[in-house]
């Protein structure tokens, strides 16, 4: 089951593997959401995602943090979807989480673009490109990967 992260949850971010460094306070609020998928039947978490809802693709996190929150200065949401760090528990959850956020995102939000800011890995790249994903952009510290969905 996807769903909001809850209250207490906020230690989840210490296993980001990505970017550990931004805080928590940070990830959420206004322009941002941090989706889990749960177990059914455990209970337990599988994954985790932070998404961020900006007005352009970012090339970087300063441009992350910025262009989501000159979205939110109008009192409205960004709308280009960035899955900016995803991680997993169980084999296949990371694979999962996208497709499940990406498809709650399109059936809630005014979004028109699913990207991601992604590190210049080998692993990232095989993930994105392996799920669908689009390579459009590499940058100094990144590259954007984008979903599309039918």
């Amino acid at each position: 089951m996807l769903r909001n992260i809850l209250n207490g949850e906020e230690h989840l971010i210490v296993n980001d593997p990505v970017r550990p460094h931004i805080p928590f306070e940070q990830r959420v609020g206004a322009g941002k959401d941090i989706f889990v998928l749960e177990n059914d039947v455990t209970q337990q978490i599988d994954a985790v995602i932070c998404v961020a809802y900006t007005i352009e693709v970012p090339t970087n996190e300063h441009q992350l943090e910025l262009f989501s929150q000159q979205a939110c200065q109008d009192g409205q949401q960004g709308d280009v979807a960035v899955f900016y760090t995803v991680w997993s528990y169980t084999k296949g959850a990371g694979r999962e989480i996208v497709n499940q956020t990406a498809q709650y995102i399109k059936e809630n939000k005014p979004v028109t673009r699913f990207v991601t800011l992604s590190p210049l890995t080998e692993m990232a790249s095989k993930f994105h490109l392996s799920n669908g994903a689009i390579l459009v952009a590499k940058h100094e510290d990144c590259q954007n990967f984008e979903y599309y969905l039918n």
